[in-house]
């Protein structure tokens, strides 16, 4: 399996447009050692050739430009090697980017009921793409079968959709009240056929859920929720009133973060992805980065390439 990070950063993107954290004004002054980074994006293929998308971010354009692989095959005058995107939820971070490929004739997306209902209740983004291309809504399945690609065929990957904690978007609080067991947030784990290569993909995670343990010991690269260092990032930095928790993150650091279990866990890829612009971890000289490297860690970068 190819795994290719498009995008490592939380919504908004590392500098953020309209943030002056000591993070944000660094990095643009040059007086922090730190990488830009792009809202949270991945690819993954078993041949090379045909992509899938895990998330569509609003920078969706450039993350394709950057990576040779996803440009159009110099067969055909328009085309993608792109097969279908993979959706965890409907936060805008995670969706906007599907109105990018409006331009592609079809679309494929794979997007649980709840992510596909909240789409078109709140957004009425399956009715507004549906004037400039058609496109395929298939429901993921949460045991494991094979992915296919947009015309049915086998990808040579195996994949589920595992459910997750998580309320629904912001937005949806002007719309009519779901179903409470409607299930808004989701990870997938993705098997290569061939090499037996495992990914565990949970770019939000509220905490380390119980059902989550027999996947973390059975796969070999884990791509987690970076987004906040600390319980009370945000209010910190005076940005904020909300914390890690109640937007639905669960810190890296303190006794109950995710650093201490993640450090234990026997994986040769542990990745932290969807990295908050406020983190100190982008920073590469800081005690926090130092720390999430002392532990066998990785912060994830975009470009950062990897196969199972």
């Amino acid at each position: 399996m190819f795994v290719r990070l498009l995008g490592t950063a939380a919504g908004g993107g590392f500098p953020q447009w309209n943030c002056n954290c000591s993070n944000c004004q660094g990095l643009r002054t040059g007086q922090l050692k730190a990488r830009a980074r792009t809202q949270s994006c991945v690819a993954v293929s078993a041949d090379g050739k045909g992509w899938f998308l895990l998330n569509a971010s609003p920078d969706l354009r450039a993350q394709l430009e950057s990576f040779p692989p996803l440009w159009p095959p110099a067969s055909c005058q328009r085309g993608t090697p792109i097969e279908a995107i993979l959706l965890t939820d409907a936060d805008l971070d995670h969706t906007l980017g599907l109105l990018l490929l409006r331009e592609r004739s079809a679309l494929t997306v794979y997007a649980p009921a709840a992510v596909q209902q909240a789409l078109s209740q709140g957004l009425a983004l399956p009715q507004l793409l549906a004037h400039y291309c058609s496109i395929e809504w298939r429901e993921p399945a949460r045991e494991l079968v094979p992915l296919l690609t947009a015309s049915g065929r086998p990808s040579g990957l195996l994949f589920q959709a595992i459910p997750l904690a998580g309320r629904p978007p912001r937005y949806m609080a002007e719309v009519s009240s779901p179903s409470v067991h409607s299930c808004f947030r989701f990870g997938y784990y993705l098997r290569d056929e061939r090499t037996g290569g495992r990914l565990l993909f949970l770019p939000g995670l509220a905490y380390p859920e119980e059902h989550l343990r027999p996947y973390l010991q059975a796969c070999d690269a884990l791509l987690l929720d970076g987004t906040f260092w600390s319980e009370h990032e945000l209010q910190e930095q005076g940005l904020a009133q909300e914390t890690a928790s109640s937007m639905g993150h669960l810190p890296i650091s303190g006794p109950e973060g995710s650093l201490i279990w993640l450090a234990s866990l026997p994986i040769p890829y542990r990745i932290y992805v969807h990295i908050n612009n406020t983190n100190p971890i982008l920073a590469e000289e800081s005690p926090q980065h130092a720390a999430v490297r002392a532990a066998g860690v990785t912060v994830g970068w975009d470009g950062l390439e990897f196969r199972l």
